[in-house]
């Protein structure tokens, strides 16, 4: 994982564990990495990655066994989801519309190539059984 300066290391990382979460490469009740093996994963210091969690925790992204570890909460996708969402509307947005204003680029172009890249994303896969239903 390559850090950015301009954004604290913690924060960074809790946007990557949001981004497995979101993926499901980390489902509802997975046990996630522990502190120590997450910080040797990505080289971190594990006081870093201890402020991550607790930060996820604080959210009702994560929750911790006693113990055992920290585990995805049940509501993780939606919590995560939420509040990607605010900060893409109240911040991000912001931006691309300062931008398109520059450039002179209009919402029709916005528009046409938001669905040429929507019909290019792989189609999920729907099962015999899903079908049947």
């Amino acid at each position: 994982m390559e850090f950015k300066d301009n954004e604290a290391i913690y924060l960074q990382i809790a946007g990557y564990v949001s981004e497995l979460i979101l993926r499901g490469k980390w489902p509802p009740d997975h046990k996630i990495p522990s502190v120590r093996e997450l910080a040797g994963s990505l080289q971190v210091n594990p006081n870093t990655v201890m402020r991550t969690y607790e930060l996820l925790q604080s959210q009702e992204v994560l929750y911790n066994k006693r113990g055992i570890g920290f585990f995805v909460a049940a509501g993780a996708v939606a919590q995560v989801q939420q509040q990607r969402r605010e900060r893409f509307l109240t911040q991000e947005l912001p931006e691309v519309f300062a931008a398109m204003l520059l450039l002179g680029i209009g919402l029709p172009e916005v528009q046409r190539r938001y669905e040429e890249f929507k019909n290019a994303q792989p189609q999920p896969v729907i099962s015999s059984h899903e079908n049947q239903q």
